[in-house]
């Protein structure tokens, strides 16, 4: 999706304008992938702009970086300060937030301990990822022929740009074979996530999503799913599952800042039940956006206000 141009990006500490937000082509984040992201998204609500579990979402950042060994010179609150000023000084009412971390300019080598940590929070306009209908229809899927890395390679817990290589394997093959989106299988063959998005599989009755230890990001969005389907009274495990789950899922469907929550209408051509949106799927949904739009109760505080 094409990048909209907004006012400011607040960067190291200081709202700047769009064109003056830029690094240098030899800082360290350039040439090895070391940097740490969020995506985050402002929903328009009767209230006023909502940010959407903004506090995890910067905690989340801040362990990231830690992994690494990248200490944020920022506290958490300044970072959620910095994306409400971001998100006011941009007038924004409902889109996209990209708040980076990264290594600049300062050594070239692998250890990037010298180079100077900056910071960068960005807003723009988004809407559907995977498309409008998609929310309906579902999206056709294909398992991926690259796998989640191996444990003990790359840490998946982490939201670094480097480890989105791999997302990105996963995303150009199933564009290219005509589907919208990939599910790749960890390292022993079982089923991980989508290139971006975390999986929830039903079958009857019962939510499945596969564990951490299957090589997936701890999902902000699929804890959330996950609280709201055991408020609704439905059975949720999380546990390994074989790739031949997938096509005999009831229904699937992918959660992410993103991709919010989107149906799975087929699986390499197998249809995921009735090869449309299912009810439970549905009632993910309602609840869903019915509180990310301010139209139900935020029993959980999940919003926080610009």
């Amino acid at each position: 999706m094409p990048i909209q141009k907004m006012d400011y990006i607040w960067f190291n500490g200081e709202l700047v304008e769009w064109d003056k937000a830029t690094i240098h082509v030899m800082s360290h984040v350039v040439h090895y992938g070391t940097s740490f992201f969020e995506g985050i998204r402002c929903y328009e609500t009767p209230q006023g702009p909502a940010i959407f579990r903004l506090t995890p979402h910067m905690q989340r950042l801040i362990d990231s970086a830690k992994i690494y060994r990248t200490t944020i010179p920022y506290t958490l609150d300044q970072l959620v300060a910095a994306v409400k000023e971001t998100v006011r000084a941009n007038r924004l009412r409902s889109g996209y937030i990209r708040p980076v971390v990264f290594r600049g300019y300062g050594e070239i080598g692998v250890n990037p301990q010298n180079n100077p940590v900056e910071v960068a929070i960005a807003t723009i306009e988004w809407g559907k990822y995977l498309g409008a209908e998609a929310m309906e229809q579902g999206v056709d899927v294909c398992i991926s022929s690259w796998n989640r890395f191996a444990p003990n390679t790359m840490p998946a817990l982490a939201k670094a740009g480097g480890n989105y290589m791999n997302s990105q394997l996963i995303k150009m093959e199933a564009l290219a074979n005509g589907y919208a989106e990939g599910i790749a299988l960890d390292a022993d063959g079982h089923v991980s996530e989508g290139s971006g998005e975390n999986l929830f599989l039903v079958r009857n009755g019962v939510v499945y999503t596969p564990p951490l230890t299957s090589s997936i990001l701890s999902g902000i969005t699929r804890d959330t799913v996950m609280t709201l389907l055991r408020e609704m009274g439905v059975e949720v495990r999380e546990q390994i599952l074989p790739r031949e789950m997938l096509y005999l899922a009831d229904e699937l469907f992918f959660t992410g800042t993103a991709a919010e929550v989107t149906p799975i209408r087929s699986v390499d051509r197998i249809p995921v039940g009735a090869g449309r949106r299912g009810p439970i799927t549905a009632a993910v949904q309602e609840a869903f956006f019915g509180i990310v739009q301010g139209e139900r109760p935020d029993r959980y505080g999940w919003l926080e206000y610009a």
